[in-house]
């Protein structure tokens, strides 16, 4: 294989993933949710100043959020295509699916209120004056 196939076959490798993407934020509510939670904890988490170190897990706990977000899109995906009638285990696989995305937003927030409490309490106790 030649570099410039190897680079051609990259470039269309970022094109079909950025697509997944996308399709996840059109057709997936949750996912919207998800993305303005972690706006809002970017936003809280400058404004506090975070260190370099809990920016790191701010940004490990936002990107397993997505990425079991974009898995579970993809088993409901494949799901709905291996059985287009309703089937017991289909739905085992959904739910188990969503439940992923469950328990990585629920660390999340545990990871975000052990990060973001104690500064943002500081900040707005300041802020207040209390």
């Amino acid at each position: 294989m030649s570099l410039k196939s190897f680079i051609a076959s990259r470039i269309k490798s970022f094109g079909h993933a950025f697509h997944g993407w996308f399709y996840v934020l059109r057709t997936q509510q949750n996912a919207w949710i998800h993305g303005t939670i972690a706006t809002i904890v970017f936003i809280l988490g400058f404004w506090v100043g975070l260190p370099p170190r809990d920016w790191a897990v701010i940004i490990l706990t936002t990107a397993m959020v997505f990425a079991a977000e974009f898995m579970n899109t993809a088993i409901e995906a494949v799901v709905d295509l291996a059985s287009p009638v309703h089937h017991p285990l289909a739905k085992v696989g959904k739910d188990v699916g969503a439940a992923a995305v469950l328990v990585a937003a629920l660390a999340a927030i545990l990871i975000g209120l052990l990060l973001l409490g104690p500064p943002l309490w500081a900040k707005v106790t300041t802020l207040f004056n209390w």
